[in-house]
């Protein structure tokens, strides 16, 4: 059996391709998923994409994937980056590593998004790059 990656998506991500692309670009979370299943396979990963506009499923989720032992969790939280403390915990209770992955460069825009409770807990970030953050933090991951 491969090693599992999962992989969270927040507030708003199901929308990925119709909202504001020429921020987010024109991938959808369809496309990315296919995109990493695709990459998986050949590091012998297997990846698990989830998405919900609720915190506490995010926050139930990293819970889920340490007692799954997952080798690791890609967490794109949206606009829970910058809210929420919530999740911030559910992070450091975990022994799974976290990578925070954003599509765009949070510290290029709304000052407001310039602090990550996401980040202040996760092992590292990847952002600014679309569709290819996630791949980037796939190749982390396959590191761990």
């Amino acid at each position: 059996m491969a090693d599992i990656v999962y992989v969270l998506n927040g507030p708003n991500l199901n929308l990925l391709g119709l909202r504001e692309p020429e921020i987010y670009g024109h991938d959808t979370l369809d496309d990315i998923a296919g995109m990493l299943e695709d990459r998986a396979r050949e590091l012998s990963l297997e990846i698990d994409l989830r998405q919900s506009n609720h915190e506490g499923h995010l926050v139930d989720w990293l819970h889920e994937a340490q007692a799954h032992q997952a080798r690791a969790v890609l967490l794109n939280a949206g606009g829970f980056t910058h809210t929420s403390v919530a999740i911030h915990d559910a992070i450091k209770s975990v022994t799974t590593p976290v990578i925070e992955v954003h599509l765009s460069n949070p510290h290029a825009r709304e000052e407001f998004r310039h602090h990550s409770y996401v980040g202040r807990a996760a092992k590292g970030t990847i952002a600014g790059f679309g569709a290819l953050s996630y791949l980037l933090a796939l190749e982390a991951a396959a590191r761990f």
